[in-house]
């Protein structure tokens, strides 16, 4: 299912899911003008990540500034925060964050990620020609901050790339938002056996147990940032991630495909 967007933004909080909707997640988009602030005390537990901008994040006695030029090009800045803490998030110049939200009655402690405490990764480097080749970067997740009950990070998907490839699923939904460089880019979304056309600003609703394959257009990177909840006993982790049986083989480092390999009807 793709949420589209019909119109830019405007200042102030976009909602695109909902805790009480399919994904099990509160999900939007903060859009602030310089100068602008706003305070969040809600009884969930919440993450901010930085799209573009500038912002100083603020809770109980501490305070810390991220700043962003390209979501591309530099990794994220992101408060992970628990339930019920007072977190301010004033705009230093006209900024967008993405907000992921979820019930969590565990308590941890408020953590700010600067850009180099972001794990990143190649995937799909040296195997199909490069076909596959992109950065993800994993803000945390069920193995870095078991803590939690949700799920954050991006997808660098190289000009004509795949990604979330080969295909896969988990029973956890999931969601993916884009944006484009240039922003008239687009790429395409195929959920299951079905192909959507996505363009910046656009979401995926990725329901569970439905592979998820993305690919960019030719000269276009699509940035997409990714977002699962986790499941009561079921917490997602960098393993959770199951191929459909008949494109495993293109798993093998050394798999070899036309026109290494004459074709063969």
């Amino acid at each position: 299912m793709i949420i589209r967007k019909e119109k830019p933004l405007e200042a102030g909080y976009t909602t695109i899911t909902t805790l009480d909707g399919p994904m099990l997640l509160d999900f939007g988009i903060l859009k602030l003008a310089k100068g602008d602030r706003t305070t969040c005390s809600l009884d969930l537990e919440r993450a901010w990540m930085l799209i573009k901008g500038k912002v100083r994040f603020s809770w109980l006695d501490a305070e810390a500034v991220g700043e962003r030029a390209s979501c591309i090009d530099e990794p994220p800045v992101v408060l992970h925060a628990p339930r019920q803490i007072p977190v301010m998030v004033e705009a230093l110049e006209d900024s967008e964050l993405a907000v992921e939200r979820c019930i969590n009655e565990q308590e941890f402690p408020v953590r700010f990620y600067a850009k180099g405490e972001v794990k990143t990764e190649i995937f799909g480097a040296g195997v199909l020609n490069e076909a596959s080749n992109r950065t993800v970067r994993t803000v945390f997740d069920g193995e870095s901050a078991p803590y939690s009950n949700m799920v954050m990070g991006e997808v660098i998907n190289h000009p004509g790339r795949w990604s979330s490839y080969p295909p896969h699923d988990h029973p956890h939904p999931e969601i993916y938002h884009y944006r484009f460089f240039p922003s008239q880019g687009f790429g395409i979304s195929v959920l299951n056996e079905e192909a959507f056309v996505v363009h910046d600003g656009d979401s995926s609703l990725i329901f569970p147990d439905t592979t998820h394959s993305q690919v960019a257009a030719a000269g276009y990177a699509m940035y997409y940032i990714w977002l699962i909840p986790h499941l009561p006993g079921d917490k997602w982790l960098p393993t959770t991630r199951y191929y459909r049986k008949e494109h495993t083989w293109l798993l093998d480092k050394g798999v070899k495909i036309w026109p290494e390999v004459p074709a063969t009807l």
